[in-house]
Formats: structure tokens, sequence, C-alpha cells
């Protein structure tokens, strides 16, 4: 298992390299990777970049729910999106807003605003290219651990939306300045 790398790491911040090499030892760093998402418990990780364990590989895994298989996604490319989601008139939203967190910015969250669909170009464990759109959560996904790998991070996402970060202490959200 891996230990996670944090803000203010500096791989964290810069684009990672493309895989050339599928062979055994990426498959055991991918294994790696998975047990590393599968330990995150508060919160529960629902995806997990290279960056974040201290490598520089163009390698994502996702698992949105405790009992989803596993998705690997080496040297991906969002090849198009839809619209983004556009935020509800105050009369209709929901109590709770979906806000997005990160296993590498412990204890921060905010609202960031990402298209519903996105098209993925990406290699399998094996190297075989695969096209595949995404929806939902799944597309949120996606996108934050593609940020990741194009060393984005999702508070800069945030910050260019003029989002609200929220910091959690003592299960509360409470807001946050920068």
């Amino acid at each position: 298992m891996y230990k996670l790398v944090t803000v203010p790491n500096t791989i964290l911040n810069k684009p990672s390299r493309k895989v050339d090499t599928f062979n055994k030892q990426l498959v055991k760093i991918v294994k790696e990777m998975e047990e590393t998402l599968n330990a995150q418990v508060d919160p529960q990780g629902v995806g997990l970049a290279a960056p974040q364990v201290g490598l520089d590989m163009a390698i994502f895994i996702m698992k949105p729910t405790p009992r989803a298989a596993t998705e690997i996604c080496i040297n991906p490319v969002i090849l198009q999106t839809s619209k983004p989601q556009t935020p509800k008139p105050a009369a209709e939203e929901d109590d709770e807003k979906p806000l997005e967190g990160c296993l590498s910015i412990p204890r921060i969250w905010s609202p960031v605003q990402r298209p519903r669909r996105v098209q993925l170009e990406y290699q399998d464990i094996h190297g075989e290219k695969k096209q595949v759109w995404f929806t939902g959560f799944k597309a949120v996904i996606v996108q934050h651990e593609v940020d990741h790998l194009d060393g984005v991070l999702f508070t800069q996402r945030a910050l260019e939306q003029k989002s609200q970060l929220y910091e959690e202490k003592n299960g509360k959200l409470i807001p946050r300045s920068l």
C-alpha cells in the first residue's frame, strides 16, 4: 500500500508522464493503488491518481461505491464533454449541495461545476485503447482524476468558479477564505 501525498507536495501540481510500458510492474503499481484507495474510509475515496501516491505516471483508478469494480484508466484523454450542469435556482435547490473533496487535500470541500458527461480515451492495464462515455458521478470522478494528471487540483477549479471552500472541523463544514 502506498502513502497518500498531500498538498503542498509539488508532484500534485505538475503534469504526469505518459505510461509506455505495460508489464507486471504496472500491474503491481495498480494493485497497490487499489489497496491504498480501498483503505481510505474517513472520508471514503472514490478515485485515486498516481501523483496522489507520489508516482509521476498518467494512471488513475476509480471505484464510485465500495462494492463497485475498480476501473483502471491509463494515459487518459477527455475527448469531449456535454455542457456543465448548471446550478438550480434557489427555490429548486436541495438542502444539500454536492461537494467535491480530495484525499490529497484533507477536510476541504467545495462545490465544483463540471460536465455531467465525458468521453474518455484511455488504455487498459494491457495497453488496449478504449473510448467510453461516462455520465453522472463517474463523469465527475473522471474529470477530477484527469485534472490530477494535468497537475490541477479541485480547489483551483473551485477558485476559478468563485465557489466557496469549506473546511471540515468536528463534523461541521466551516466556510474558509483564502
